[in-house]
């Protein structure tokens, strides 16, 4: 007989439906931020130019960055003394707000004379380069020059030449490299003649120093002259130093913009083509220090080569004619039978160039520049100089100065037909307030682009001709000077900052069709070297992160909310999505996406780069304190947790635009 269910049979069974109703109610409302994102609503592609980066003849960006040559004044710009002060300070008001920036400077010869004094003259009449050439004379006891104060590795071999002429009589002269506790590495040169003659030599520390002194010495009796002398390290890769080739071809960028700059307005390319030991030394026409002209168009080009970018040559409106500008143009782009062209071939390189883009002058609304005129006879200069160049190369893509104002308005009415592109430069001068200095470029970029919205809308003709901006220098810049003459230091702030300049760019991206992060090494750069080290500034990581990963098709993203900075985009091909995301606030925040009838996969990549200190900073010398940091990502309810001071970035595959 089937046995009837007993009554606490039934209270179970009440008790546990009670139950699982408890558990089914709905969660507790979402409360963080909800973004809307439409696949379909698109905006103009983001161009590839607006990672484009900016290299200038300026403290350590180039020599003592990226370049590899390990001596200063090589070539004697700076008479050799016995009176040895090579460094001086100076301080510097840039904006014009009372704050000093202080830095040293090489303020003279950075040799020291070995022996007795008054055993080194300068040579005016016959130098071997430049304006002088150094004279040692040899009384039987050790005389010549020594440069102190430079880094060697256990193990590195060095390579180099000296440029030397002189009697037999002071035979053998001595290279060598002496570190602080007196061991050395030494080579001898065991012929001279009266004539110059350049003498190859290698060395290989078995020490590490920072207090390496090169000397170059004779014990003889005599006399010999050096023309110059050259140290770098053997790996060096044509001349540029094989640490930072490396992070440059990390960094991607696609376009370089050089030599300048306030450089280039005072500035004869002439004098950086030929062999490298026969151009002359400079003073620098916009900067402190030396240019010793070891690096020309020809070594630009070869960079360009090795990191896989394309040239964007500035050219010369400050103190220049239009005849130099359209003959550096021939050089560059002409066939081999022309008069440059030839020129161009006898220095190595038959094949032109093809360089696109040519800045056509730099910042010549200030009175800073060298060469500075009035607006009005500034329009006539563009325009012959445009005229030149197109003569010579009529493909030709001329970027036009331009500045946010009375400037730009004029260039564009009145030059419109001479340029491709307009440059605009922006500067953020730093802000005590966290979360006002974050959105300091990206305010200064919206604001660019509100500018030239307005002058679409009010000069004839303007936006059929749509005249895109070439932001060819935007950065911050305040700070202390650590790595040399306007080499500031970056936080994890300015990360942030730079992360929310480039949204800006992408929302905006039918106006910008190129940007240039200045200076890329040292000067206000987003790589940071030692003699010896080289490492990403925090700064470089969003360049090298949205380079890499960030789609160019944006979409539209909406917020609900201002606690974050939210930007999306899709591939070109369209089959994955990047959201990016930046949380400039102390605390975590929730974000839920709405793909409406898009189908979006929930799992996929993610990158993070955070620090919990706005502070934080990288030392080329140590571990990186902020770094990118790269995982697997699966989204439950499309819902993500985003840390404290963060950009975010997350990469999901699109099955279907709806």
């Amino acid at each position: 007989m089937k046995k009837r269910p007993s009554f606490l049979f039934f209270a179970l069974l009440f008790l546990s439906g009670c139950l699982y109703f408890i558990s089914c109610k709905p969660n507790t409302p979402f409360s963080g931020t909800s973004v809307k994102v439409d696949l379909q609503q698109t905006g103009a592609p983001i161009e590839k130019y607006i990672y484009g980066q900016f290299i200038e003849h300026l403290g350590r960006c180039i020599y003592g960055g990226i370049w590899a040559e390990m001596l200063l004044d090589r070539k004697f710009y700076y008479s050799v003394t016995d009176d040895y002060a090579p460094w001086a300070m100076t301080s510097e008001n840039f904006w014009g707000d009372g704050s000093l920036l202080e830095y040293p400077y090489l303020a003279g010869s950075p040799w020291q004379v070995i022996g007795l004094a008054g055993s080194l003259s300068m040579d005016k009449l016959t130098p071997y380069v430049g304006e002088q050439t150094p004279v040692v004379t040899v009384k039987s006891q050790r005389a010549g020059v020594r440069q102190n104060e430079l880094s060697v590795v256990a193990g590195q071999k060095y390579v180099g030449r000296i440029v030397l002429a002189g009697e037999e009589s002071v035979l053998p002269v001595s290279v060598q490299l002496k570190s602080a506790g007196g061991q050395v590495e030494t080579v001898t040169i065991n012929s001279l003649t009266s004539d110059f003659q350049t003498y190859p030599f290698e060395l290989t520390a078995s020490f590490t120093s920072d207090s390496t002194s090169l000397e170059i010495f004779s014990e003889g009796a005599g006399s010999f002259r050096i023309g110059t002398i050259s140290l770098m390290p053997a790996d060096n890769i044509k001349g540029w130093r094989k640490d930072v080739i490396g992070l440059l071809k990390e960094l991607n960028s696609p376009i370089y913009r050089w030599p300048g700059g306030n450089f280039v307005s005072g500035y004869n390319w002439r004098d950086g083509i030929g062999k490298r030991d026969k151009r002359p030394p400079r003073k620098n026409p916009a900067w402190k220090g030396i240019e010793h002209n070891d690096v020309g168009i020809h070594e630009y080009m070869e960079l360009m080569e090795l990191i896989n970018a394309e040239p964007f040559i500035a050219v010369n409106t400050g103190l220049g004619t239009v005849e130099e500008v359209s003959e550096e143009i021939e050089y560059c782009n002409g066939a081999a039978d022309t008069k440059m062209g030839k020129l161009r071939a006898a220095n190595g390189h038959p094949k032109p160039y093809g360089v696109k883009w040519w800045a056509v002058g730099n910042e010549m609304y200030g009175n800073w520049q060298l060469g500075h005129m009035p607006l009005s006879e500034y329009v006539k200069k563009h325009n012959k100089m445009a005229e030149a160049i197109r003569e010579v190369d009529a493909e030709a893509g001329l970027i036009a100065v331009g500045h946010v104002g009375e400037w730009s308005a004029t260039m564009l009415g009145s030059s419109s037909n001479h340029m491709d592109l307009l440059s605009e430069h922006i500067y953020a001068t730093g802000s005590e307030d966290p979360t006002e200095h974050i959105g300091l470029l990206s305010g200064l970029i919206r604001s660019v682009a509100e500018a030239h919205r307005k002058y679409r809308d009010s000069i004839p003709g303007l936006a059929q001709k749509d005249i895109r901006i070439a932001m060819d220098e935007w950065n911050y810049w305040y700070g202390d000077y650590i790595y040399g003459e306007l080499g500031v230091r970056y936080y994890h702030q300015d990360a942030l900052g730079i992360a929310k300049g480039l949204h800006e760019y992408f929302r905006n991206s039918d106006l910008f069709f190129m940007a240039n992060y200045a200076q890329t090494v040292n000067v206000i750069g987003c790589i940071k070297t030692t003699p010896t080290t080289a490492g990403f500034a925090t700064t470089g990581l969003p360049l090298k992160l949205y380079r890499q990963h960030f789609g160019s098709i944006p979409v539209k993203a909406i917020a609900d909310s201002t606690h974050l900075d939210i930007v999306a985009a899709m591939n070109s091909d369209q089959t994955y999505l990047t959201l990016a995301i930046i949380n400039t606030k102390a605390e975590k925040q929730e974000v839920a996406f709405d793909f409406g009838n898009s189908r979006i996969e929930n799992a996929g990549k993610q990158w993070l780069i955070q620090h919990d200190d706005l502070m934080a900073y990288n030392d080329p010398d140590k571990q990186p304190a902020v770094k990118i940091e790269e995982s697997d990502i699966l989204l439950k309810d499309y819902q993500v947790e985003v840390y404290p001071y963060a950009i975010h970035l997350i990469r999901l595959g699109i099955n279907e635009v709806n």
